[in-house]
């Protein structure tokens, strides 16, 4: 209990938020974990979405997508990150373990669950609703962009919200490694004796900031997740559009 209380007294210690043994402080490797975890989840997330609404739209290489997902869960995070610094080190011997092979593990880490997510999401529109826009004149386009995708975006910012956990999680294992993140405290307290309060204290701050993730995206998923009319508690997923009851009419 002891050790905790320290720990606690050592997040909140002024000094230690601008510099902490053999390196940034609280602050600089708080900041460049959060730095490491946009790009690597923006990165994965360009790569991943559109591709998830062309296979759900189309109807086409879900095997292949699902292959994907699947190679992609199947290795280890740790795994990852070796591959990752081994392939940028046999290309640009300069970089060796940087941001760059960081990144790259992470973006593997992360795309899995966007793209079945999205895949599913969209492929899982309502056929009648789609048949109905088909016959009022909506090309695939509009289709895709005005009304599957609509319909598919608490699914797809689910996806997000799991990826988003899982990377601010993954770029821990950065910090054993020099790659730098709040991991370094962790290294740091395992590497030392006596240093248990720095150990701890990286878990707590790796702890929260992945909990504020989930949050963070919790709160976006539920801005997007339509609402029943009688009393806005309720949620659906997803209602049928206008435009359906409107063309099944005709």
């Amino acid at each position: 209990m002891n050790q905790f209380v320290h720990a606690i007294e050592w997040i909140f210690t002024a000094a230690n938020w601008s510099r902490v043994q053999l390196g940034a402080g609280i602050g600089g490797q708080l900041g460049y974990h959060v730095e490491l975890s946009a790009i690597s989840l923006g990165i994965a997330a360009v790569v991943a979405v559109p591709l998830g609404m062309a296979v759900g739209h189309t109807r086409r290489g879900q095997f292949a997508a699902v292959s994907i997902a699947n190679i992609g869960r199947a290795i280890p995070s740790f795994a990852l990150l070796v591959l990752a610094f081994i392939v940028v080190s046999n290309l640009r011997p300069s970089l060796g373990f940087s941001m760059l092979s960081t990144i790259i593990a992470l973006v593997v880490l992360a795309i899995p669950p966007i793209l079945i997510n999205t895949y599913v999401g969209v492929e899982g529109v309502d056929a009648g609703t789609v048949e109905a826009a088909r016959g009022m004149g909506l090309g695939p386009r509009q289709i895709l962009v005005d009304i599957e995708v609509p319909l598919a975006a608490p699914l797809i910012m689910a996806g997000l919200r799991t990826s988003a956990v899982a990377v601010v999680a993954t770029a821990t294992l950065a910090g054993f490694a020099g790659g730098g993140g709040l991991g370094v405290f962790l290294y740091l307290g395992f590497a030392q004796p006596g240093q248990e309060q720095i150990l701890i204290g990286g878990a707590i701050l790796v702890a929260v900031l992945a909990l504020l993730t989930d949050v963070l995206f919790a709160l976006l998923e539920r801005a997007v997740t339509p609402r029943t009319r009688s009393n806005g508690k309720q949620r659906v997923v997803p209602a049928p559009l206008p435009v359906a009851a409107s063309a099944a009419q005709t």
